[in-house]
Formats: C-alpha cells, structure tokens, sequence
C-alpha cells in the first residue's frame, strides 16, 4: 500500500536508487517536522518501516 505522505514515497525512491544524501535529507525534514510537531508522527513511522522495507541500493 503506497503511503498517504510524499516524503516516503520520496524516501523509497532515493533508497531504490541508492541516494543515500538524498535519504539523509528526507529524513531531516521529517525529523523536524515531527520536532515542531507539525506532524502527527505517523509520517516517522511509515518512514521508519520504509527504512527497514526498503534496503539501500548500491549504485
């Protein structure tokens, strides 16, 4: 099931294709959105699971 926020989408694109900087930056950007609470945290967990769904490709 395709997650409901770009951001993910976003960060399984760069894991697929091994953007590890690009990763980095998805992953700063939810950080603090979460941090601000500009987001209900639902955003970290589907990133989260992205993470450990979706193995880092070498490019």
């Amino acid at each position: 099931m395709p997650s409901r926020h770009q951001s993910v989408r976003d960060y399984i694109e760069a894991r697929q294709t091994g953007d590890s900087e690009r990763c980095k930056e998805i992953v700063a950007q939810v950080r603090a959105r979460y941090d601000t609470r500009t987001t209900d945290g639902s955003e970290l967990r589907e990133l989260l699971e992205a993470n450990m769904a979706h193995p880092l490709a070498q490019r």
